[in-house]
Parts: structure tokens; C-alpha cells; sequence
């Protein structure tokens, strides 16, 4: 079941997602940032603002009563969306949750917010996950981006979009 999050679903999803980015057992999956990155990925401050922001929707996969995988998507106006937190728990990887959280999020910028156009970013040397979102029709804009917070190196944002 994928549905918007709810706050009383933040403390048990923010585990998943710092598992799916972010230290050893993000290692388990083939998304992970781990190799790249360190620290948290995000803060239960953080998730909170987002699903606060009438703006956004965060929707979350379950097994039951327990999230495996979330992805946001927010409105950036002029008919465009912003996909971002696609994430899904280590060991669930490569099972088509993926397709299906990035399908809703797609309804969701058409139905919630009148988008015509998506766009995400993605670690620029990330190639074999940019390869996964062009399979599933997301194409390179030719635009880079700065990665949002300071790194050293220097890391990049390779910008993706599709039409819906």
C-alpha cells in the first residue's frame, strides 16, 4: 500500500531512509549514497516540514504496518514537479517498488498539482542509477546543479525530467 505520510508515520520511515542512503547497511541495496556520503541524510525535523507543506505530498510504501520506501514530490509551479527522497528499505531493492512509488508520485503531480512536466536530480556520477530513471522515461536536461550542501570533493547534480 502506498499512501501520503501522515507525522505519526515520520519516526518509523526516518530509519528506512537513513538505511537506503546513508552507512553500512545501505550497502545491502544498489542506491545508496554510502560510498559518497556520511552522516545523516535527513532529520526528523526535516520530514516533518515536508509533510507539513501543503506544497509537497511525502507518500510511503507499506508492509502492513511497516514503511519499506518513500518518495516525495513537491510543486515548483509553472506545471512542473520536483521528485526527490525516492527511496526504498536495502534488502526490498530491485523488487518493482521502485516503479511503483515513482508511478504515484507521477499521479500525484498531475492529480494533486496540474503538472505537465517532472524533474529530479541525481548525483552526477551516479550513471547506473540515471540510467534507471531514463528507463523509466526520465531523460538528462544538459542542466547541472551544485549538490545542496558543501562537499569535499565537490559533488554535482546531473537534472532529469520527464513529461506526463
Amino acid at each position: 500500500m502506498i499512501r501520503t505520510a501522515l507525522p505519526t508515520d515520520l519516526p518509523h520511515l526516518h530509519p528506512v531512509i537513513e538505511r537506503a542512503y546513508r552507512g553500512d547497511a545501505a550497502r545491502a541495496g544498489w542506491t545508496h549514497e554510502a560510498d559518497l556520503l556520511d552522516g545523516e541524510r535527513t532529520d526528523l525535523a526535516t520530514l516533518e516540514a515536508i509533510v507539513a507543506d501543503p506544497a509537497t505530498r511525502l507518500l510511503v510504501a507499506f508492509d502492513g504496518d511497516t514503511p519499506i520506501g518513500c518518495v516525495q514530490v513537491s510543486d515548483h509551479g509553472a506545471g512542473t514537479a520536483y521528485l526527490g527522497l525516492l527511496c526504498i528499505e536495502p534488502r526490498r531493492q530491485a523488487a518493482g517498488l521502485g516503479r511503483q512509488l515513482i508511478a504515484a508520485a507521477e499521479g500525484t503531480a498531475r492529480d494533486t498539482f496540474a503538472a505537465h512536466r517532472i524533474e529530479m536530480t541525481v548525483i552526477e556520477n551516479r550513471t547506473e542509477l540515471i540510467a534507471y530513471y531514463e528507463r523509466r522515461g526520465y531523460a538528462r536536461t544538459g542542466e547541472r546543479r551544485d549538490f545542496p550542501v558543501a562537499v569535499h570533493p565537490p559533488l554535482f547534480m546531473t537534472v532529469l525530467s520527464k513529461r506526463l
